[in-house]
């Protein structure tokens, strides 16, 4: 199938753009690296009156440490982020989520923000973004607010964006160097979705998990036990699994159970490794 008819805006700056969607509201989309928009615009899932084209606004891809934190540009691409030595020496967790975004193709043009505003319950940087703690910043030509990463995500393609604001930031925290990561998922093939996906962070003996693929929104677990697989599950049961397509809630159950031990495990080697080398 091919999409509907359409206006199409290239604007040339950030004001411009923000100008042009106050102007079409819930009927204008933004552009940025396409992935998501363009097959469902091709399927007629989405049918905006305006695309406005966001690749002629170089103020929105950049990487720029700001104090004990790295912001990230809503237009950079995932490959950028992915190989940034900035964004890999102070926040590494985004690097190892970053490597598991499809493939390299869908890296080299997918972008930040798309996939923020996206939303989807089964990508990477949702999850890697609820574990730690990340900030986002939104604007619309009436001014600019900044919300917390597990208050941004509401459920399946659902945020707390207002129709006519846009995603023009992430800010990430510098992380501690004997803080533990690890980002560990299982999809049907190499390049999917996450079935399940878990981010991990350990300090101070305490583990912070987000996981993927398992509730509407990033599922956020805080942990102390050392084996964080009872709390995972127990949080997720709370909030409820169902059965898809993908797999069954008892499924879940045990990949959750699965992924919280070794992420943290591998999490918890890499503070030990840290510890012992300062």
């Amino acid at each position: 199938m091919k999409p509907g008819r359409f206006k199409y805006h290239p604007p040339s700056s950030k004001a411009e753009a923000l100008e042009l969607k106050a102007r079409y509201d819930v009927d204008g989309s933004f552009l940025a690296g396409g992935q998501s928009l363009m097959p469902m615009m091709n399927m007629r899932l989405a049918q905006p009156e305006a695309l406005i084209d966001l690749n002629r606004v170089p103020e929105l891809s950049y990487v720029e440490e700001r104090g004990d934190r790295v912001v990230i540009g809503a237009l950079t691409r995932h490959a950028e982020a992915e190989r940034d030595a900035l964004l890999g020496a102070a926040c590494p967790l985004m690097g190892e989520a970053l490597r598991h975004v499809g493939h390299q193709v869908i890296r080299n043009r997918g972008t930040i923000g798309g996939s923020v505003a996206h939303a989807d319950s089964a990508a990477e940087l949702p999850a890697a973004l609820a574990a730690l703690e990340a900030q986002i910043t939104v604007e619309s030509s009436s001014g600019e607010r900044v919300i917390e990463a597990t208050d941004f995500f509401e459920f399946h393609f659902m945020t707390s964006l207002e129709p006519t604001e846009m995603v023009t930031a992430i800010s990430v925290p510098r992380l501690a160097p004997t803080t533990g990561f690890a980002f560990l998922e299982v999809s049907r093939r190499h390049g999917d979705f996450a079935v399940a996906g878990v981010a991990a962070l350990v300090r101070d003996g305490r583990a912070r998990l987000a996981f993927a693929g398992v509730t509407p929104k990033p599922l956020v677990v805080e942990t102390s036990d050392p084996d964080p697989a009872h709390d995972a599950v127990a949080a997720a049961d709370e909030v409820g699994l169902a059965d898809d397509l993908a797999g069954s809630s008892r499924y879940r159950r045990r990949l959750i159970a699965v992924l919280a031990r070794r992420a943290t495990e591998r999490a918890r080697a890499r503070a030990r490794g840290a510890g012992e080398g300062s």
